[in-house]
């Protein structure tokens, strides 16, 4: 096709798009588009990002495309899906908090709708108009009415969940917060098949949905959603049993070693400090160190089958002769989850309990509900501070990958420092797709402008940066916030993450946020504050209430939404109980009388 019929055929669509210059020289002016998103995996979790797990697919397309070493999301599930589905921000595109996550007080307030808003485009209503095929499975967790749903935001056909998480082998929700499973079908209750495991399911949906219209000839948009690595940990058992030994010398050997190789890969420069991790692995007693190692090796487990079915969509779009002429995208919607249900002795340790098998030889298996644990989530955020929900960069810097096998712009194996952001991701995917992204009107209504940056000049190799130096980028979610400047990071986190103040750390000495700078840099930080300021009040953000933390909310709002419903639905029965015993207890006195 030349570049003349290819502008014609677009055209003929109707959608008018623009056909950047960059799009032009590749090898096909209308690339297919793979959004590959995993679910709480950390920085290094990749092979290719220095992780002992075993992950050779996403490693391939690594060293076939560019990995950026200095990305960024929010730091928990559906503010990160909301900003790379729109390129617009959390709080603008109604996720300044998450469902789950969200305190009362905050709860239908201008930018906490707690789902995707109508003031937002997704990619896929842009890409559908410019004449994309577009498709959706597994993970959705941005609303569940039918405008919310992803057939109602541009996608022609989904299977999704709207919760953020469900069971991995079983048509069963997570217990932990949820009565049913939300699965949909193209906006209609769905139900999964017999035999069903998350990972290979969501793969087998996506591949059932490009060959349905493979032969319409239109380019397609593919947003693959998987449920692995989010609580419940589940894994089959061969992929569990190859890693029974890999993690017996605990976190501190992992971190260390995460942290040695992610150095040798050329991700972090060395001689870089890294905190350290607050428990010692050797005060454990031996059954909590097999529980541990069990918990890791089910994880490693779940993520190696997920990258197993990463390779198989590979293989089909090799054997359909789509895979050169593909875009494919590999991120994380945030850092590791440290949440440990069974350790917070509370109603989500009683939840669990009730329904699942936590024997130590279940871990992992179908029926039961692991996790890793606060320490393991540290080691493998490694060389970073934190885990996910905090703003720390074990919390919010996650692995990307952008690969396009066909198109010799891009020199395989190539690794980007410069600072990009998930609202980046959105626009760098029109631009290559030859549609000019909206600027703030889409379908005659006025709507939300993106505010990424496309990343294709460092992606062909033009600029080391998309952002000028003094360009300033605010986030916040739950109270914990950032500012990044060049260099520069200004953070606060809320406990139990931090103390609640703000800190300064030069991330390119720093990475690990080691060594808080803010008294010796006091103009630097009244700077910057001010800037998180403007930031705060354009984005309408809230102050959170007092003592508030995520993990203490999302256990009160599952006490609301499942306790007393419950509760509730019991109390005629409870009433009958009462009644008995209250009759009983009058029987025994009239017989005491009569003796």
């Amino acid at each position: 096709m030349t570049k003349k019929s290819s502008i014609l055929s677009i055209l003929a669509l109707g959608a008018l798009p623009l056909l950047t210059q960059s799009a032009l020289s590749a090898p096909n002016a209308r690339p297919n588009v793979v959004l590959l998103l995993a679910d709480d995996w950390a920085f290094s979790d990749v092979g290719a990002f220095g992780g002992e797990i075993e992950t050779p697919n996403i490693d391939a397309l690594a060293m076939r495309g560019v990995r950026f070493s200095n990305f960024h999301v929010a730091a928990s599930c559906s503010p990160t899906r909301a900003m790379l589905q729109t390129g617009v921000s959390n709080h603008r595109a109604g996720l300044g908090n998450m469902p789950e996550t969200i305190p009362p007080e905050h709860q239908g307030r201008e930018g906490y709708d707690a789902v995707i808003n109508n003031r937002v485009v997704t990619i896929a209503q842009q890409l559908q108009a410019g004449g994309y095929r577009t498709y959706l499975t597994g993970k959705w967790h941005l609303g569940k009415t039918p405008d919310k749903l992803p057939t109602g935001r541009g996608y022609d056909h989904a299977f999704a969940l709207s919760q953020s998480g469900a069971d991995n082998f079983e048509d069963k929700p997570n217990l932990l917060l949820y009565d049913y499973a939300d699965w949909t079908e193209d906006g209609r209750p769905a139900h999964l098949p017999d035999n069903y495991y998350s990972s290979s399911f969501i793969v087998d949906k996506m591949i059932e949905y490009i060959d349905r219209d493979a032969q319409s000839g239109k380019p397609f948009l593919a947003s693959i959603n998987f449920l692995a690595n989010h609580i419940p940990i589940q894994a089959h058992d061969a992929d569990i049993a190859h890693y029974a030994d890999k993690y017996k010398d605990g976190w501190d050997t992992l971190r260390h070693s995460r942290q040695n190789s992610i150095v040798a890969k050329g991700l972090v420069a060395p001689n870089r400090p890294m905190v350290k991790i607050d428990t010692a692995w050797d005060s454990l007693s031996a059954e909590e160190k097999e529980q541990r190692i069990g918990a890791m090796a089910a994880y490693a487990g779940m993520a190696t089958a997920m990258d197993r079915e990463i390779g198989r969509l590979v293989a089909h779009l090799k054997a359909s002769g789509e895979y050169e002429n593909t875009i494919f995208v590999f991120l994380s919607d945030n850092g590791p989850e440290a949440t440990d249900p069974m350790n917070t002795n509370n109603f989500t340790t009683f939840n669990a309990n009730l329904n699942y098998d936590q024997s130590l030889e279940r871990q992992g298996r179908k029926g039961s509900l692991t996790a890793i644990g606060a320490s393991f989530a540290s080691a493998l955020a490694a060389p970073f501070r934190g885990y996910k929900f905090s703003a720390s960069e074990g919390g919010i810097r996650v692995p990307l990958v952008i690969s396009w096998p066909g198109n010799p712009q891009i020199e395989p194996g190539t690794i980007k420092h410069g600072f990009a952001y998930v609202t980046d991701i959105a626009p760098t995917l029109l631009e290559l797709a030859g549609i000019a992204p909206h600027q703030g009107s889409f379908d005659g209504k006025s709507v939300e402008p993106i505010s990424g940056h496309s990343l294709v000049p460092m992606l062909f190799g033009q600029k080391e940066v998309v952002r000028a130096s003094d360009e300033a980028l605010g986030y916040e979610l739950s109270g914990n916030s950032v500012l990044f400047e060049g260099d520069w990071k200004l953070v606060k986190n809320l406990p139990p993450y931090g103390n609640g103040n703000w800190q300064l750390y030069n991330l390119s000495n720093d990475p690990g946020e080691t060594t808080d700078l803010s008294a010796a840099e006091p103009q630097r930080v009244t700077a910057m504050l001010a800037k998180y300021d403007e930031f705060a009040i354009a984005e309408k953000v809230l102050p959170m209430p007092a003592g508030y933390s995520a993990p203490k909310q999302i256990q009160a709002n599952a006490v609301k939404e499942l306790l007393i419903p419950r509760l509730l639905a019991l109390w005629p029965y409870i009433l009958g109980i009462i009644a008995i015993l209250i009759g009983l207890g009058f029987g025994v006195k009239r017989l005491f009388k009569r003796k």
